[in-house]
């Protein structure tokens, strides 16, 4: 898996010229699945989404808070093309997960990520759709994680 993660003051999703999905402060994340990627991916992507301390304190104090701390809110929104690699000029997609078992992985994250925090907070696009994304960024503060590299550095850091 891999994931986008942007810090907004707010951000939407629009299908079809009207909007679906809206938030406000908080973490817009472009979250991308892998054509291997099994359910520990999708914890180690979740739990970094959720705990990354990506805000300040109430003191400036910088890094210091994660979106949970600041009770700021998540719009997840489904990027196939994360995994894209270029053959020549065009892009190509066999890295992604095809589309129904990527639609059911993608579901179970949103669960999961809902379960593990409160669920109001957890907004989402429509999986599949031709969506346009508004957003203000808060600073211009965007991460990426991999989750294959994740379980690389939890391994490396648990002996």
């Amino acid at each position: 898996m891999r994931a986008v993660i942007q810090r907004v003051l707010g951000a939407s999703v629009s299908v079809d010229g009207q909007v679906i999905s809206s938030i406000g402060k908080g973490l817009l994340v472009l979250v991308g699945i892998d054509r291997y990627d099994e359910p520990p991916d999708r914890a180690l992507i979740l739990k970094k989404i959720l705990s990354a301390k990506l805000f300040d304190d109430q003191d400036g104090g910088s890094w210091k808070r994660s979106v949970k701390d600041i009770d700021g809110e998540v719009l997840c929104v489904s990027q196939f093309t994360l995994f894209a690699n270029f053959k020549g000029a065009k892009p190509d997609f066999h890295e992604s997960m095809s589309t129904i078992p990527g639609s059911a992985y993608y579901h179970a994250f949103l669960d999961e990520i809902r379960s593990a925090y409160i669920p109001e907070r957890i907004k989402d696009g429509r999986f599949g759709a031709m969506m346009q994304v508004s957003l203000t960024n808060d600073a211009s503060y965007i991460f990426i994680s991999t989750s294959s590299s994740l379980s690389i550095l939890d391994e490396s850091t648990s002996s």
